[in-house]
């Protein structure tokens, strides 16, 4: 077989491929594609317990022997930071070829807290000092635009995520970009500190079908499928145009364009486990600089005329920061995100309090 789509990539782009996976098997097999950085959030760490079932149920019952008193939250959340730990050692030696820029392990703030910016502060600087390489996920909420800021000036490498627009992207910039200048003021080092900014661009795709199948609005057939790469585009364009030092970084894929389609910046790519084998096996070669083509006017144009959700979403003013908690692909994937960590108390749940009837 010819060379993978992604060490192509690695070769001749600045963007960076990160693995979205903090399972170690699949982290062992995305580094040997060129992955230089891994992405998690609480779906996705709930899922990696349950792939070595064994391993974390019998790690359970000794943290749970050992702690007594602690609840089953405070024993998922337990869990939670030792799988991010031991997927952050696998991670280090790109941590130190890029100097912090690349090589972190992305750990998640507790989404109960989304409206709690003191709360989410506090966790991103526990977590951060779980491991050197360790990037903390805090969601681009209304509340919570003053944690990137502070959390920041604290030291924290920063991912930015419950990100859909191109509002949210330079609401976050700004902050993070006060946070640096704070530190800088004061001759802290930020050499090390390398923050992204998720945009969910497959959860854009998912929330433009939902809102025009929910107004019985019609486009030509595909249309739809462009919106994430639509938005990604526009926030990089203006990224590139004011310099922020905050990268961009492309999850929740829906399809191989959340790739393909946005190549070629200073950026970071987060394809989930299955879309990197699929995407390797596929054969494509990308446009290796397709960020900076301008989407098509048969497509952009009607969804811009006909689909105001996606125009919230593309225009750089098209939401306010007061409303960023209230839009529907952000209560969406809270609910999703809260869930998670519902089902992660299940699961440990199940273990501490066996069920005496099955």
């Amino acid at each position: 077989m010819s060379e993978s789509p992604f060490l192509y990539m690695k070769k001749n782009s600045p963007t960076v491929l990160w693995n979205d996976s903090a399972d170690p098997k699949e982290l062992k097999d995305a580094l040997n594609w060129g992955i230089v950085g891994a992405t998690c959030n609480p779906v996705i760490a709930l899922t990696a317990l349950k792939a070595d079932k064994e391993h974390w149920i019998a790690r359970i019952k000794e943290y749970a022997k050992s702690h007594p008193a602690a609840t089953e939250d405070e024993i998922g959340w337990a869990m939670v930071r030792e799988l991010s730990i031991n997927a952050a050692k696998l991670l280090e030696p790109e941590f130190e070829k890029y100097n912090g820029r690349n090589g972190r392990l992305s750990i998640q703030t507790d989404p109960r807290n989304f409206r709690n910016p003191k709360a989410l502060t506090e966790q991103a600087v526990e977590f951060s000092k779980l491991a050197k390489n360790m990037i903390v996920k805090i969601p681009v909420t209304s509340e919570a635009l003053s944690a990137f800021e502070e959390a920041t000036y604290q030291g924290v490498s920063i991912n930015a995520t419950v990100s859909f627009s191109v509002a949210q992207t330079i609401a976050v910039a700004e902050a993070i970009e006060r946070g640096l200048k704070r530190r800088e003021a004061e001759g802290l080092d930020i050499s090390q500190m390398g923050p992204v900014c998720t945009i969910m661009v497959g959860r854009v795709d998912d929330w433009v079908k939902v809102s025009a199948e929910k107004s019985g609005v019609s486009v030509d057939p595909g249309i739809m499928e462009w919106a994430g790469v639509a938005v990604f585009r526009n926030a990089h364009k203006i990224y590139k145009e004011r310099g922020y030092r905050t990268r961009l970084l492309s999850a929740a894929f829906r399809n191989h364009m959340h790739w393909s389609g946005i190549i070629g910046g200073d950026a970071v790519i987060s394809p989930p486990y299955a879309w990197q084998v699929r995407i390797n096996n596929s054969g494509i070669m990308p446009n290796l600089n397709s960020v900076e083509e301008p989407i098509e006017a048969r497509i952009l144009e009607p969804m811009l005329e006909k689909l105001p959700e996606f125009r919230k979403m593309y225009e750089p003013n098209g939401l306010k920061p007061e409303e960023f908690t209230n839009f529907g692909a952000t209560l969406r994937t809270l609910r999703g995100f809260l869930q998670s960590v519902n089902d992660l108390e299940s699961f440990v749940r199940d273990v501490t309090v066996p069920n005496p009837d099955k």
